[in-house]
C-alpha cells in the first residue's frame, strides 16, 4: 500500500500563488490532484502521466495551474497561480498503481489518495 502525503496548502489572497507538493512512499504511475468543497463532490483538477509526457487539466484551472512530477523523488507538484476564491477547497493527491491515463478525470481511476491539504483564497 502506497501512502501519499500532501503539503503546501494555506491561506492566501486572490491573485496569489501556491505550490502543492505530494510525496509517495513507493512507486506510482499516473498521478494527479482532486479538490473538494463542503457539500460538493470531489472534482478533478489535474493529472500527469508516468513519463510526464501527458498532462491534463480541468477547464476551470487551465492556464493558471501547472502539474509536474519528479519520479526520482516519487513526488508530484501543483503550481497554482492567479488563485481565485472559487479555488478554495481541500486538495487531494492521487496516484495509480498501474500505468494508464484513459480515465484520468475519474475518481475510480486512482488507487491511492492522500489525506488532503486545505487551500483558502480570500478576495
Amino acid at each position: 500500500q502506497v501512502q501519499l502525503v500532501e503539503s503546501g496548502g494555506g491561506a492566501v489572497q486572490a491573485g496569489d500563488s501556491l505550490r502543492l507538493s505530494c510525496v509517495a512512499s513507493g512507486r506510482t504511475f499516473t498521478m494527479g490532484w482532486f479538490r473538494q468543497t463542503p457539500g460538493k463532490e470531489r472534482e478533478f483538477v489535474a493529472a500527469i502521466s508516468t513519463s510526464s509526457a501527458n498532462t491534463f487539466y480541468a477547464d476551470s484551472v487551465k492556464g493558471r495551474f501547472a502539474i509536474s512530477r519528479d519520479n526520482a523523488k516519487n513526488s508530484v507538484y501543483l503550481q497554482m497561480n492567479n488563485l481565485k476564491p472559487e479555488d478554495t477547497a481541500v486538495y487531494y493527491c492521487v496516484a495509480r498503481a498501474a500505468p494508464g491515463t484513459s480515465a484520468y478525470y475519474a475518481r475510480h481511476h486512482y488507487d491511492f489518495w492522500g489525506p488532503g491539504t486545505q487551500v483558502t483564497v480570500s478576495s
